[in-house]
C-alpha cells in the first residue's frame, strides 16, 4: 500500500494564450480546471498503475466535490481531516508561442492547531498498514515548517518507508528525519544547497552528500534534461526526449508515483528510474482535461 499525505490541495486552473504579454492584455483561447495537488496526483497515478494507493490529508468543505469525484472515479481510497474554508486555486498560464508555463499559486487557507493534531494522528493510523508513505507538496498557512519531519519521526518504528517530494524549508526539515527517498527537482535542489548546479556531476555530488547523511535514495528531476537517481554506490540518468508536450501539470508528481511503484517491487535503480520517467512523459503527453482512470 502507498499512502500519500496531502496538506494543501488545489484546483489547478490552466489557461492557454497565443502569446503572453507581460503587463498587457491577454485573451484566453481555452481554459480548464482539475482537482490537483501533489498528494492527489501521486495517489491517482499509483492507483492507475495497479498499485493499492490512498490519499490522506487536509480538505476544505468548499470546493471538495471535484476531489471526491476524482478519487471515486479511479477507485482510490481517501481519508480527510475536514477544515473550514475554500480549496485554493493555482493558475497555470500556457504561452503557446513559446511553450512556456507560468504558475501563479495561492497559499491556501490557514489551518488550526486542532486540524494539525488530527492529521498527525491520521498519519500514524494509516502508516501501520502502508509500505510507503509519501509526504508531498507545499504547506498551508498555520502549518509548522517541520511537520513533515515530525510526521516521519512519528512512524519510524513502523514498517513503513517514507518518501518526500517537497521544497524549501519543509524539505530541509524533512531531510533531518532521514526519509527513505527524496525527489526534488533541480530548482528545489539548488534552493536546498544555496547555489546553482550547472553540471550533472554537481547534481550527483549533492545527491551523494544527502545519501551520506542517511537517505537511501535521491532522485532529481531535470525537466527537459531528464532525471537521475542514485543510492550513493551507483547512479542512473534518463535523458530528455522530443515530445509534443500538452501539459506540464503533475509531471513531477507522476515521476514520483512511478518511482515509488518501482520501489514497491524492490526493483533495481534502472527500473525505478524507467518507471518514473515513463509516467512523467505519459503525463506530459496527456491533456489536462483527460482523466486518468484505472480500468478492469
Amino acid at each position: 500500500m502507498i499512502t500519500t499525505v496531502a496538506l494543501n490541495p488545489s484546483i489547478d486552473h490552466t489557461v492557454e494564450i497565443e502569446s503572453f504579454s507581460f503587463g498587457g492584455l491577454n485573451r484566453v483561447l481555452q481554459s480548464h480546471s482539475t482537482a490537483g495537488g501533489k498528494g492527489l496526483n501521486i495517489a491517482l497515478t499509483a492507483s492507475a498503475m495497479g498499485v493499492d494507493a490512498e490519499c490522506i490529508g487536509l480538505m476544505y468543505r468548499d470546493g471538495s466535490t471535484p476531489f471526491e469525484r476524482k478519487f471515486m472515479l479511479n477507485s482510490t481510497a481517501y481519508n480527510f481531516v475536514w477544515c473550514e474554508g475554500t480549496v485554493r486555486t493555482n493558475i497555470k498560464v500556457h504561452d503557446l508561442s513559446t511553450g512556456l508555463f507560468t504558475e501563479i499559486n495561492e497559499p491556501g487557507e490557514r489551518v488550526s492547531e486542532e486540524d494539525i493534531d488530527k492529521i498527525k494522528a491520521l498519519v500514524q493510523l494509516h502508516a501501520e498498514n502502508s509500505d510507503y508513505m509519501v509526504f508531498a507538496g507545499s504547506l498551508p498557512p498555520g502549518c509548522p515548517e517541520d511537520i513533515y519531519r515530525t510526521m516521519i519521526e512519528s512512524v519510524q518504528d513502523l514498517d513503513c518507508r517514507c518518501v518526500v517530494d517537497a521544497d524549501g524549508e519543509a524539505l530541509r526539515q524533512a531531510i533531518q528525519a532521514k526519509p527513505y527517498m527524496i525527489k526534488p527537482n533541480l530548482y528545489e535542489l539548488e534552493q536546498l544547497v544555496g547555489r546553482e548546479l550547472k553540471e550533472i556531476n554537481e547534481v550527483r555530488a549533492v545527491a551523494r552528500q544527502l545519501i551520506a547523511g542517511g537517505i537511501a535514495l535521491v532522485a532529481v528531476s531535470l525537466g527537459e534534461d531528464g532525471a537521475i537517481i542514485t543510492n550513493g554506490d551507483e547512479t542512473w540518468r534518463a535523458y530528455g526526449v522530443n515530445l509534443n508536450v500538452k501539459s506540464m501539470v503533475g509531471a513531477g508528481d507522476a515521476m514520483t508515483a512511478g518511482m515509488v511503484c518501482g520501489c514497491m517491487g524492490e526493483k533495481n535503480l534502472e527500473t525505478i528510474l524507467r518507471k518514473g520517467t515513463a509516467c512523467a512523459l505519459a503525463r506530459c503527453a496527456t491533456d489536462d482535461n483527460k482523466t486518468i482512470e484505472k480500468t478492469v
